[in-house]
């Protein structure tokens, strides 16, 4: 019989488990470190309530991934009244940190001037797009803030797995093995769309061969903003013997120029699944973006393969 100071005498104590050594002992959990940067989403486009609805739920996936993380979101064709630019975040972001020293000073703490970059800047992209990474970087000067200016998102596995997942949802690719979901219409050949000249065709194509190895069909990346390129592409592939095609936007949805994709689509003859949205694995590489920065963290996981 146990008394209120402990177990009686003679019963089991139970004892604090000892931290298992080696490489197979549970990681500490990560937080963001104190007075870390902010991580500030650059978001392409033009700003609408879906537009912020996608921005957020990314930074949201990230908060989660990282807790003490301070994310935020700029949008580079932002009014400063409902849809901050990132001109804007950035100096606000600045001005708080300097606030932030400041008071601590005035309340007699031990408080360190701060150093080092204000924010790191994330573009919301999947692939390399010039034209749209020298507006975040312009922005960033623009701001006179000290901010770091990372790379675009992909090329990634964790991007294959979701375009593989966005055709499955649409009804053109097998899912994996474990849902026993098949389908007896599943496109046996996929353009990829990007947008952003030669470099994010590339770039996509790279993705793209981990595509085609998850579903054991051809995968051929083209350029949705360059006239005739889905089309042709869409030839060559039949011509290779692929006769059910289907569209998959390598593409995250805000830098997407409405009515685009369905006229590429219906150029092509086939059909076309959703863009990339805010699927799970867009927080977490934008997350491995910034952790990777402030060399905090390594890379997220491949995924889990689809068969």
């Amino acid at each position: 019989m146990s008394s209120p100071t402990g177990p009686a005498s003679g019963l089991p104590v139970r004892m604090p488990r000892p931290r298992q050594p080696g490489r197979h002992r549970r990681p500490e959990p990560l937080a963001a470190p104190e007075g870390a940067p902010a991580l500030v989403l650059a978001v392409p486009g033009t700003p609408s309530a879906a537009t912020r609805s996608l921005a957020e739920e990314v930074v949201s996936i990230a908060r989660s991934e990282l807790p003490g993380l301070d994310a935020r979101i700029g949008y580079l064709d932002g009014d400063d009244a409902e849809f901050r630019t990132l001109q804007s975040v950035l100096t606000h972001a600045a001005d708080e940190r300097v606030a932030r020293f400041e008071q601590a000073r005035a309340a007699g703490a031990d408080a360190t001037e701060p150093d080092g970059p204000v924010a790191i800047v994330v573009p919301l992209l999947a692939g390399p797009d010039n034209a749209l990474l020298r507006r975040v970087r312009q922005a960033v000067m623009d701001s006179r803030v000290a901010a770091d200016l990372t790379d675009a998102l992909g090329p990634h596995p964790l991007l294959a797995e979701a375009l593989h997942v966005r055709l499955s949802e649409a009804g053109l690719a097998r899912a994996d093995r474990a849902r026993l979901f098949t389908v007896a219409t599943a496109a046996d050949g996929i353009i990829l769309a990007s947008v952003g000249g030669e470099e994010a065709v590339q770039a996509a194509g790279i993705t793209g061969m981990l595509l085609a190895a998850r579903l054991a069909v051809p995968v051929m990346a083209a350029a949705l903003d360059e006239e005739g390129a889905i089309a042709a592409t869409a030839e060559q592939l039949r011509g290779s013997g692929s006769q059910q095609l289907a569209l998959a936007p390598y593409l995250i949805g805000p830098e997407l120029d409405a009515g685009l994709l369905d006229a590429a689509a219906a150029e092509a003859g086939c059909s076309a699944a959703e863009a990339l949205g805010p699927y799970p694995a867009i927080g977490k590489l934008a997350l491995a973006k910034y952790t990777t920065a402030l060399g905090i963290a390594p890379q997220p996981s491949q995924g889990t393969p689809v068969r």
